[in-house]
């Protein structure tokens, strides 16, 4: 999308995936990995990517897309910690030497502990084994909250619960366009499991913040492949939270929440993302 201020967003799918995981329990329990996406936000002559994939062969691909652009890419800003969203960013920055990976703060901490935790070390590398660096590159800090690109700003807010505790956003305001990390999901089942009620709640309060900016484009990290980045894609995620936290109270066990949110959002890709926040929904109660 290009708009008369300079700037435009163009919008790289790696579409869904195996990976090796647990057996599936259940219809659509198979390990496949949800679709993922990866922005660049490009001005005259420079371009900052949003986000990186996570194997080998997915970050060859994301590049090869952005050089075809052929704007100089200056930085790859992380919206959150999960490791499937930035562990590509050493590939990355072999291919583009001039860029620099920035992410805020509490962002930075969540992905020093990824690239630390023991425990997490040895999930990602089970996922996917041998395609992914065994030392990956954490991103620098961004001090401020805003990245200049080609003389506009770029404002990487914190906006706080996502699908994960820490998440931040990019807002281009010139051209009315949030990429929004993983706190907005896109015809994909939403990854609830590191939530609860009260931290559901909280992640619609983050998607309220989004719809306060009054975007005309919203990029979800998990989309699929095709789907328009569409405004409407916030209330949409309001209403899967709402859903899933009310059935996870009126349903005893993990295959009748599944079942039942089946019902309302079927539609959207990857169920074995349902069945793993059902679990951990049932789990914590005891």
């Amino acid at each position: 999308m290009a708009s008369e201020s300079g700037l435009s967003i163009d919008v790289h799918v790696a579409p869904m995936r195996p990976f090796v995981g647990a057996a599936s329990e259940g219809a659509g329990d198979q390990p496949l990995w949800s679709p993922m996406s990866s922005s660049l936000i490009a001005g005259a002559e420079e371009a900052v990517l949003v986000d990186t994939l996570i194997t080998f062969d997915q970050v060859d691909v994301l590049a090869d897309w952005a050089e075809s652009h052929g704007k100089r890419i200056t930085a790859v800003l992380i919206t959150h910690g999960h490791s499937d969203h930035w562990i590509g960013l050493g590939r990355l920055l072999e291919r583009f030497p001039d860029a620099r990976g920035l992410a805020t703060g509490k962002v930075l901490d969540r992905a020093r502990f990824e690239a630390t935790d023991a425990g997490l070390q040895k999930y990602w590398h089970t996922c996917f084994p041998g395609e992914i660096p065994d030392s990956p590159a954490l991103p620098g800090l961004l001090e401020d909250g805003t990245f200049e690109l080609d003389g506009h700003e770029l404002q990487i807010i914190d906006v706080g619960q996502g699908d994960t505790e820490h998440s931040s956003l990019v807002y281009a305001p010139s051209i009315g366009a949030v990429v929004a990390g993983d706190v907005v999901y896109n015809q994909v089942h939403m990854m609830t499991a590191e939530t609860d009620g009260a931290s559901r709640a909280a992640w619609v309060a983050s998607l309220d913040a989004i719809a306060a900016l009054n975007p005309t484009t919203v990029v979800s990290g998990h989309k699929r492949v095709g789907a328009p980045d569409s405004p409407e894609t916030i209330e949409q995620s309001q209403q899967y939270l709402r859903d899933f936290s009310r059935i996870v109270d009126e349903q005893e066990t993990v295959e009748d929440i599944v079942a039942t949110m089946l019902e309302l959002h079927g539609d959207r890709d990857n169920p074995r993302v349902l069945w793993y926040g059902a679990r951990q929904a049932v789990a914590k109660r005891s």
